[in-house]
């Protein structure tokens, strides 16, 4: 019988007892990792040497089977409005079928780290029942050098069964699908899905309760850095151009998705990108393209040709296909993983409603409560015969991974914006000149002109107006865009429709930022949007 060692000495957590009379293989790499989700049927080859998976029927992220242990340590730390609980006697259940669940089966285990500053870092060992996700979780997190493995011993311990199925009555679970995270433990367990994403998800959620204790913010976003050293964190929601717009061959990528903002400055959390390529192309996104072609990356739910060259266009299976791929496949990425303090904080939005402007420099008493509200907007489903636009409001840019009260998050981040006097921005990338069905996309040669004159500081330069509705500044001319589309309301044939809607989505705001107002200071809600006459 094989067991695999799994003890913290230092946090004394003890997971032994993880055995299997079949094979456990350490720490394997692409080549081999290839070559058993071949031999095991897991997987298969594209035309130019991708692992390609597919997922069943989960084919995105199970939050609604999300559970966070709720005991004595973690009951007045984790926000419970947020987190569905599980007792402890429940997970300890989950834990023992896992493990018994477990005695059968061939296992992968990587060794990883998740943080690129060693201060703040969490070494992770994620155990796979699939060679695909051991490649997937060893392309998405830091993969330790061969001297560091001698001497890893992990924080954190992920546990991915897909062919596990989960007892409601005896877990307490919602249904045969469970991610579980016990924060007293540091254990993770997933099972009853082979969407990989959670394993990644859940070192983000971990990583989101620990480091804020540290003074430490944990943060859904892309960031990039100039040559200057001139740093950039970009906040968003998808389909809000975060991962578009920090791919800038000017600037060297620093990640896509998930920092850190500490002492030092910014770091990522990761060491590969999950990147959508649903419509994915060559001309749009030629370095994301590029990496589909590589052998090593692994592409999710992605329909192949009878020559086995994706179809990215082919959503039969979702629309959430994915490619997972080491960040050094990208030509401009960092090496290090690590930049200095941002210059500019930039907060995306999809605005469908086509009130927002372009572009907007705010307060960090405004930057607050739009990092509260994690505002964006997106277009009903056509299947149900709606046109009107749909506001979405995800707190902190990313609720589903929050296990603290976003108040939290949010003074944190205000308190590093002023500490280092970073210049905050709100860019809409929505539409204009009439919301969603009647004007037409943001202008992206506008959008990337307007972000350039932001991240060089020309844009500090501008004459500005204060938006009537919202407060914050809106530059009135900019050099190479056209300055009717700085001022939202002139584009729009009917003045009158867009006060209406102004109003309307000023009222959303409000709602919504109501269940903040008792954790913020009067300065937080001083910004908040005011319903006035927009053409006064």
């Amino acid at each position: 019988m094989n067991e695999i060692g799994l003890r913290n000495a230092k946090n004394g957590i003890d997971t032994d007892g993880l055995k299997t009379t079949g094979t456990v293989h350490y720490n394997l790499g692409p080549a081999d990792l290839v070559e058993h989700a071949l031999r095991r049927d897991e997987a298969r080859l594209t035309a130019h040497g991708a692992l390609i998976a597919t997922t069943g029927q989960h084919t995105g992220r199970s939050p609604k089977d999300k559970f966070v242990v709720r005991d004595g340590a973690t009951e007045d730390k984790v926000w419970w409005d947020n987190n569905r609980p599980m007792t402890p006697e429940q997970f300890s259940a989950l834990r023992d079928d896992f493990l018994a669940h477990a005695a059968g089966l061939d296992l992968y285990v990587q060794d990883l780290v998740g943080g690129a500053d060693e201060a703040n870092s969490l070494p992770t060992r994620v155990v796979t029942e699939y060679a695909w996700h051991s490649m997937f979780i060893r392309n998405l997190l830091i993969r330790p050098s061969r001297e560091a493995l001698a001497s890893f011993e992990q924080k954190l311990t992920i546990i991915d069964l897909p062919s596990f199925r989960a007892d409601p009555a005896r877990h307490g679970t919602r249904t045969e699908t469970v991610i579980a995270v016990d924060f007293s433990r540091m254990l993770v367990l997933i099972g009853g899905t082979a969407y990989a994403g959670e394993m990644k998800k859940s070192v983000f959620t971990v990583l989101n309760y620990l480091l804020p204790e540290s003074g430490v913010m944990p943060m859904h976003c892309s960031a990039n850095v100039g040559p200057n050293g001139d740093a950039a964190v970009f906040f968003g929601l998808s389909g809000t151009g975060k991962t578009t717009l920090s791919a800038d061959p000017k600037r060297t990528l620093i990640g896509d998705d998930e920092h850190g903002w500490g002492e030092n400055g910014i770091f990522n959390f990761e060491g590969g990108c999950y990147a959508k390529t649903i419509r994915l192309s060559a001309e749009a996104e030629p370095e994301i393209f590029a990496t589909t072609r590589r052998f090593g990356t692994v592409l999710e739910n992605v329909v192949l040709d009878d020559t086995r060259v994706p179809d990215f266009n082919d959503g039969r299976l979702t629309e959430n296909t994915r490619c997972a791929y080491p960040l050094d496949f990208i030509p401009n990425a960092s090496a290090t993983g690590r930049a200095g303090h941002p210059k500019n904080v930039i907060m995306l939005t999809a605005d469908a409603f086509g009130v927002m402007p372009p572009i907007a420099r705010m307060t960090p008493a405004q930057a607050m409560y739009h990092f509260l509200s994690g505002y964006t907007a997106k277009v009903a489903g056509t299947e149900r015969g709606v046109t009107e636009p749909e506001a979405t409001f995800s707190t902190c840019f990313g609720a589903p991974f929050m296990p603290r009260h976003p108040s939290e998050y949010g003074n944190l981040l205000r308190e590093l914006i002023a500490r280092h006097g970073a210049t905050c921005w709100l860019v809409n990338t929505g539409w204009t000149g009439g919301a969603y069905g009647t004007g037409s996309r943001m202008p992206i040669k506008a959008t990337r002109a307007l972000l350039s004159a932001a991240l060089d500081g020309s844009l500090n330069n501008a004459a500005f107006r204060t938006d009537p509705s919202f407060g914050f500044e809106v530059p009135v001319a900019v050099p190479g865009v056209d300055s009717a589309i700085l001022d939202p309301r002139s584009t729009w044939a009917d003045k009158d429709a867009y006060d209406a809607q102004a109003k309307k989505l000023v009222g959303m705001f409000v709602d919504n930022f109501a269940k903040f107002e008792a954790h913020v200071d009067t300065n937080t809600l001083d910004a908040a949007p005011r319903i006035r006459d927009a053409a006064a």
